[in-house]
């Protein structure tokens, strides 16, 4: 579980992100990258947000998925920056990804995006 100061939650914080936020794309992930410029402060944290949506599998698949990705993303935390907004959505091969093709799948596109 990500600690609450590190999630998105809003569905209006996700639209801003994927709207205005730099995307880089693999096979299994989309990754969506913002900085809030408000959130920079001392004590700002970095937000993350995950879409698995049932175009991934069944709800057994979909929660896998969404695991595998929350403790990924646990891992990339200190790597951003602490006004970054980050949504990461899963696309229909991360279904039947492997653990390791996620991890670097997701590293792939955080430095893409970050660069």
């Amino acid at each position: 579980m990500l600690p609450a100061a590190h999630r998105l939650t809003s569905a209006r914080s996700f639209r801003s992100v994927i709207r205005d936020g730099r995307r880089a794309g693999s096979r299994t992930l989309v990754v969506h990258l913002a900085l809030d410029p408000g959130a920079g402060h001392e004590g700002g944290a970095p937000r993350v947000g995950l879409v698995v949506s049932r175009a991934v599998g069944n709800s057994v698949v979909r929660h896998r998925v969404q695991r595998r990705l929350r403790h990924l993303v646990r891992e990339q935390l200190d790597v951003l920056p602490a006004s970054a907004l980050l949504v990461v959505r899963a696309t229909p091969a991360a279904g039947g990804a492997a653990y390791r093709e996620l991890g670097a799948d997701l590293d792939r596109c955080l430095q893409r995006v970050m660069s």
